[in-house]
């Protein structure tokens, strides 16, 4: 069985930071990517950023500049830094792991963490 949990979301003031973790654990064979996704009310989940096995990373245009996706020591963590928070970067966040957990490679969702940046 594998487990993904985030942590680190919380409340934060326009233009300030946070940084949420991402950690896959359980029977792993393989991670080919972790990436970060956000869902804000009444809107579809998007894609925030995401890391490869090999470390290339790619954002959506809205966090370009603001957000960075780093991995952990171990292949199994991700990092999400946010900066220069804006009132539109809220939503609750939530990790994927694209990973084997013996055949095959599948997307295991975490149960997200809610992120919300007062005005």
């Amino acid at each position: 069985q594998v487990h993904v949990v985030e942590s680190g979301g919380g409340l934060v003031q326009v233009g300030g930071s946070l940084r949420l973790s991402c950690v896959a654990s359980g029977r792993i064979s393989s991670i080919n990517a972790m990436a970060w996704y956000r869902q804000a009310p009444g809107k579809q989940r998007e894609l925030v950023a995401a890391i490869s096995s090999g470390g290339r990373t790619n954002y959506a245009d809205s966090v370009k500049g603001r957000f960075t996706i780093s991995g952990g020591n171990a292949k199994n963590t991700v990092y999400l830094q946010m900066n220069s928070l804006k009132p539109e970067d809220t939503a609750v966040y939530y990790c994927n792991a694209d990973l084997s957990a013996g055949i095959g490679y599948y997307g295991y969702w975490g149960q997200g963490t809610q992120v919300t940046v007062s005005s």
